[in-house]
């Protein structure tokens, strides 16, 4: 196999990279395309890369365009040929390296494409979100504070019974806001307390606090991956962020509780060469909530970990959101797929 200066990094790399001559003979093939061709780097090295595009001649145009340095960087869609599957969509990005009769070849799925957009809203988002909440907060406590203060004080003047329920009134909302502003910032108040964790434990934790809460009507599966070592993070953090997704997903199954069938599944996997947040990790814990409920309501889909976002009366709309923020702490991400009969959230952890 060819020794290419690029070799270590673009290995780690979860988009398909090659490294092409303007004559169209590979000099270096990253992990990621040896996966996706099912040819070994061996193989693809030397060779021609054209013969594995359905339609050869789009890519040999651009190497012409390469030879006489007619663009700086080259993008088109095309399709590869996969062994016993369809042909795979690509994003073909073409730029020039550091030598001039050579190529870097970027080949991104626009599948994949699709998620890493995804990806990063939801990193943007949830940053965003956390932002916004320690502003709002703040500006929120003081004036706040004042309110209650001035309440109380003009509780101790008024004489008439009336006017002191209007004054507890005041005093009673100025508490619940205040209790609402304290658990938006809890996340930023708590700090990040790391050691081994222990996933199941963390499952099981949840599972007998829902099912003492729901007592009947609900059952919730174990569908453990045992193999699955002890993890560094923070359990008490873990825990919480669990506890909200699963806590959600028992609050919609309302009506199948009522009816005896409701369902949770609790499913822990180990997933390899996983692409997350633009680079590919060796290994993560993906960690799956799914439910039998209606699903998630359609007007809230695409904001459904922003802060103050519910689908249910009385909702509050942070369990979300802290969940979200105790796993990005986690330097995860949580994702919902979701569909009436069938909700799964998905929380994937890198672990190397």
């Amino acid at each position: 196999m060819t020794t290419h200066p690029y070799t270590q990094a673009f290995d780690l790399l979860a988009t398909l990279v090659a490294v092409v001559r303007v004559d169209g003979k590979v000099v270096f093939a990253n992990s990621a395309l040896e996966d996706v061709l099912g040819v070994s780097k061996r193989n693809i090295e030397g060779d021609s890369l054209s013969q594995y595009f359905v339609k050869p001649a789009g890519f040999e145009s651009v190497l012409k365009g390469a030879q006489t340095n007619a663009f700086a960087v080259m993008r088109y869609d095309a399709h590869l040929h996969r062994p016993l599957t369809e042909p795979l969509p690509v994003h073909v990005i073409v730029a020039p390296t550091d030598k001039d009769n050579e190529v870097l070849v970027e080949l991104l799925p626009l599948e994949q494409q699709a998620r890493l957009e995804r990806e990063d809203r939801l990193i943007d988002q949830a940053q965003a979100n956390k932002e916004l909440i320690r502003n709002l907060a703040h500006e929120i406590k003081n004036p706040l504070g004042g309110i209650r203060g001035a309440a109380q004080l003009l509780q101790m003047e008024v004489a008439g019974r009336d006017l002191v329920e209007y004054t507890q009134v005041i005093v009673h909302e100025a508490d619940r806001l205040q209790l609402l502003v304290d658990r938006l910032l809890a996340p930023h108040r708590r700090p990040h307390v790391v050691g081994d964790v222990n996933i199941h434990e963390v499952c099981e934790r949840v599972r007998s606090l829902v099912l003492a809460e729901f007592a009947r009507g609900l059952k919730v599966v174990r569908d453990y991956d045992i193999s699955i070592p002890d993890i560094r993070g923070d359990r008490e953090q873990l825990i919480q962020a669990v506890l909200n997704i699963v806590h959600n997903a028992a609050h919609a199954l309302s009506e199948r509780i009522a009816a005896g069938d409701a369902q949770i599944v609790l499913k822990t996997r180990i997933n390899r060469q996983v692409t997350f947040g633009k680079n590919r990790h060796r290994l993560a814990l993906e960690l799956h909530v799914i439910d039998n409920g209606p699903g998630v309501p359609e007007e809230i889909k695409d904001r459904l970990f922003f802060p103050l976002v519910s689908g249910r009366d009385g909702g509050s709309g942070l369990g979300l959101n802290l969940a979200q923020t105790f796993v990005q702490q986690h330097h995860g991400l949580i994702e919902c797929d979701s569909e009436p009969g069938r909700t799964d959230f998905r929380i994937v952890i890198p672990l190397a």
